[in-house]
């Protein structure tokens, strides 16, 4: 499999994992989770329980798979409040499992989801649909609520290949104000370059839809995250509620906006109807484009900061 296709996926797997945190009860719902609600968590006993969750998975899986750490940084605001700078955070990590052959993607998916349920741990929804070549899982610890998600990205839908990850979400506790502020002095121009690729592909698309966007919504915005040494911005938005028209009309548009500025695309479907993976070969950035069965058509853009010569 070529480095650039696997990169492709990885990054899409990403934004998969952010956009199904945003759907549960961890971000959206808030009547199990409410603003009110104060756990007596800090950053490491987040993170330790975290690791503990993903380790109770992973430790027992077969073929044993290499964890990658990748996705969104660790520790960011709480997406179940209506939250202002500085009151509550929450730590999400997320590993892609890597070093195991592409068919085993599925395999590693059910292991998991196996070694949760003999711990007693709750789904959120219906458990998995097993019949599908690359299932994924949403489920919470009991009693602390912590919540995981562990699902594949398609490599080659008819070879089955796929990669699998796994990404947990501690409950919201109280914002330690000097940590925050120590995070924020190490912003850098690589963030600046990262944010303003992402915001600048975000806006031609929006263009395109030809559509009126909605306010932000639970987990929805902009963030940064470091994979190895690269950085890269991630920018989530949605549109208002479409009729069934509207939105095949809006992703006819994006299809057409992919294809004449030159982008990569892979077209899925799904309950909702066809849903959009795009990449810009000229400086690597990922939009995925996926209407919702409530008419909403949410968009998730992932950029990386290249040297402005690349573009």
């Amino acid at each position: 499999m070529r480095q650039s296709q696997t990169k492709f996926v990885i990054a899409a797997l990403i934004m998969t994992i952010g956009t199904t945190a945003c759907g549960s009860g961890q971000t959206g719902n808030t009547s199990s989770r409410t603003p009110s609600k104060q756990v007596a968590l800090d950053e490491q006993q987040a993170t330790r329980r975290a690791e503990e969750v993903i380790h109770q998975a992973v430790d027992i899986m077969s073929p044993q798979p290499t964890l990658k750490r990748t996705g969104l940084r660790p520790v960011g605001p709480c997406l179940a409040d209506d939250h202002t700078p500085g009151e509550r955070v929450q730590v999400r990590i997320t590993y892609q499992l890597t070093d195991v052959p592409d068919d085993a993607a599925k395999k590693l998916v059910r292991q998991a989801r196996d070694a949760w349920v003999e711990r007693g741990y709750k789904f959120q929804g219906s458990d998995a649909d097993w019949s599908d070549p690359f299932p994924s899982v949403s489920m919470r610890t009991v009693p602390d609520d912590f919540w995981m998600t562990a699902l594949t990205g398609v490599v080659d839908r008819t070879e089955g290949e796929g990669l699998a990850s796994i990404s947990v979400t501690s409950p919201c506790f109280a914002d330690d104000s000097t940590a925050s502020a120590d995070s924020a002095s190490f912003r850098t121009i690589t963030d600046e370059q990262a944010e303003r690729r992402v915001l600048e592909h975000s806006s031609r698309l929006y263009d395109a839809l030809r559509v009126p966007h909605a306010s932000a919504r639970d987990g929805e915005g902009i963030g940064t995250y470091q994979d190895g040494r690269d950085t890269y911005s991630h920018h989530s938005w949605s549109t208002r509620p479409l009729t069934t028209e509207e939105t095949a009309l809006a992703m006819a548009r994006a299809r057409d906006f992919f294809e004449t500025a030159g982008w990569t695309m892979r077209v899925s479907s799904g309950a909702a109807g066809l849903s959009i993976a795009a990449r810009n070969p000229r400086d690597g950035s990922i939009v995925q484009v996926s209407p919702s069965t409530n008419g909403v058509v949410r968009i998730a853009v992932t950029a990386g900061a290249v040297p402005e010569t690349a573009v």
